[in-house]
């Protein structure tokens, strides 16, 4: 496996381009009194230039509880079927921006707030990166088989994947 560390816009496109084709990740925040995270599969609304994560969320949930008493975040994103694998960290900030929910309403949205848009539970919530992590393969996922077992068999290490850290 080789790293390859990126920073800056290039950092921000490699996370750009993870958390837009896995779009669904675990949002893991910090439950007081617990050394057990809470942890919810959020759809992400967008990641901007500065490689910002926005999502759309409750006003009532865990999730805005417990970002209440800490707003460390951690983002986990997973794509078991092509190898990639994003990891984020970072600082939560909890909106209520009525052209952002405007911005990010759709019909699956709708499904999660009965009142639509006007809902005064709806929050949005900007994840600021601070540290972000992947994992992906240099190939499909059948190169990547291949390279892994003619290497269990020869003994003899191959380049099968890259890890990273971004820095934005």
């Amino acid at each position: 496996m080789s790293n390859e560390n990126l920073y800056n816009q290039e950092a921000i496109e490699k996370l750009k381009n993870l958390v837009d084709k896995i779009d669904i990740g675990m949002v893991c925040t910090n439950v007081q009194g617990s050394s057990h995270p809470h942890a919810v599969p959020m759809s992400r609304q967008e990641v901007d230039e500065e490689g910002n994560i926005w999502f759309l969320f409750s006003s009532e949930s865990d999730t805005y509880k417990n970002l209440q008493c800490d707003n460390n975040i951690t983002l986990l994103y997973s794509d078991v079927k092509d190898y990639n694998f994003l990891s984020v960290s970072g600082e939560a900030q909890i909106i209520k921006d009525k052209s952002r929910i405007e911005k990010y309403w759709n019909k699956m949205i709708e499904t999660w707030f009965e009142k639509g848009k006007e809902d005064p539970r709806i929050r949005v919530l900007k994840v600021k990166t601070s540290d972000a992590h992947y994992w992906d393969n240099k190939t499909n996922k059948f190169v990547t088989f291949l390279k892994a077992a003619v290497s269990a068999v020869t003994g003899e290490k191959s380049d099968i994947g890259r890890q990273s850290s971004l820095s934005l």
